[in-house]
C-alpha cells in the first residue's frame, strides 16, 4: 500500500514540474508537500515492515524456546537418572576396594553390587533444536540477553565438558570390562563359574577400581548441567508465563 503511494506522489512531482500553468512558487510548495507525503510514505513502509519482521523473529524465538525447555526436561530426566547409575557404580567400586582390604568378598554383596560394577552410562543430550537454531543464526533473536548467554554457555560449555567426562570415564571402564572379559572362566558350556569374586579381588581389577571410584567430578558436571537447565527453564517460563 505505501508502495503505491510512493509510485502516486512521485507521479504527481513530475506533473507539477511539468505543469505550465502554475508558477516557480507554487511549484515549489505542491512539491514540498508531495516529497514530505513520499518520505513519510518510504518511512511507514520501512516500519511497517520491520515490525512484521520482528513479529516474524520473535514467533521463531518463542518456537524454538518452547520446544526447548522440552529438550531441557527430558536431559534432566536422562541426567538424574545418569547420576542415580553413577552413584551405583561408585557405590560397587567402594565395595570392591574395601572387600579387597578385608580379602573377604560377600556372594550376596556382590550380586547387590553388580549391576553397579558393569553397568555402562552414556549421556546423549538433545541438542538438535539448539544447533539447528543456531546455524540458521537465530540465537541473536533472543532479545533477553542473560537467556541466551545461558543457552549459549549450556550447550558450549557445561554440556560438552559433561559428555567429555563422562567418554573418559565410559573409556576407563571399558579397559576394565575388556580385562574382566577376557579373564572370565566357565565351568560348563552354559555356565560361567564364581571366578568373579577371585578376578574382582586381583591386583589388576583393584587398580582398576581405585580410578573408577573416582566420581565426585563426573557427579559435579552433572549437577551443574541439571541447575543450569532448570535455570533456564524458569527463565523461559517467565518470559512466556
Amino acid at each position: 500500500m505505501a508502495d503505491q503511494e510512493v509510485i502516486k506522489h512521485t507521479k504527481k512531482v513530475y506533473k507539477i514540474w511539468s505543469n505550465k500553468e502554475h508558477g516557480l512558487w507554487s511549484k515549489i510548495k505542491e512539491f514540498l508537500i508531495e516529497i514530505c507525503i513520499i518520505v513519510f510514505a518510504v518511512t511507514l513502509s520501512i516500519w511497517l515492515h520491520d515490525r512484521s519482521e520482528h513479529a516474524h523473529q520473535q514467533q521463531v524465538v518463542k518456537q524454538f524456546l518452547t520446544g526447548l525447555r522440552s529438550d531441557l526436561e527430558n536431559d534432566i530426566k536422562e541426567m538424574k537418572t545418569d547420576k542415580e547409575n553413577y552413584r551405583q557404580s561408585q557405590a560397587a567400586f567402594k565395595y570392591v576396594l574395601n572387600s579387597a582390604k578385608s580379602k573377604t568378598m560377600d556372594q550376596d554383596s556382590l550380586k547387590r553390587h553388580q549391576g553397579g560394577i558393569f553397568i555402562s552410562v552414556q549421556f546423549v543430550p538433545n541438542d538438535g533444536r539448539y544447533e539447528g537454531f543456531k546455524s540458521s543464526g537465530n540465537i541473536g533473536n533472543i532479545e533477553n540477553a542473560a537467556l541466551q548467554n545461558d543457552i549459549v554457555d549450556f550447550y558450549q560449555e557445561n554440556i560438552k565438558t559433561l559428555v567429555l567426562t563422562n567418554n573418559y570415564y565410559s573409556a576407563r571402564k571399558e579397559k576394565f570390562f575388556d580385562y574382566f572379559i577376557n579373564n572370565i572362566k566357565r565351568s560348563n558350556d552354559s555356565t560361567i563359574s564364581t571366578n568373579i569374586s577371585s578376578l574382582l579381588m586381583s591386583d589388576v581389577s583393584q587398580s582398576y577400581s581405585m580410578t573408577l571410584v573416582g566420581l565426585d567430578e563426573v557427579l559435579a558436571r552433572y549437577d551443574s548441567c541439571i541447575n543450569k537447565a532448570g535455570k533456564i527453564i524458569s527463565e523461559i517460563n517467565k518470559e512466556y508465563h
